[in-house]
């Protein structure tokens, strides 16, 4: 759960987006915007944004990862690197 100087009604953010946009900005920290007294949205700096994204995203390749080797879908290290240095060398064949 967000600290509660984290949380704004959304009265708060349709009263005074600019102060609340500045804000965000500045402490590079999300609000979460209520409605109702439920949390419905965050509102959240581009750069704090794409670094969740990145984030996401790795953690997605590990669990993807985690599935395979549950699955038993993996190689050996050799044979993985062998493949890694064919793209490499495609990819560089084609530049």
């Amino acid at each position: 759960m967000p600290a509660k100087k984290d949380v704004r009604p959304i009265t708060h953010l349709k009263t005074k987006t600019a102060d609340l946009v500045r804000e965000v900005s500045e402490e590079r920290r999300p609000i979460t915007i209520t409605q109702n007294g439920e949390a419905k949205v965050v509102v959240m700096d581009v750069e704090t944004y794409d670094r969740w994204r990145d984030a996401m995203a790795l953690l997605k390749a590990l669990a993807q990862g985690e599935a395979d080797v549950a699955r038993g879908r993996t190689v050996k290290q050799a044979e993985a690197f062998r493949r890694a240095q064919r793209v490499i060398e495609r990819a560089a064949g084609d530049g």
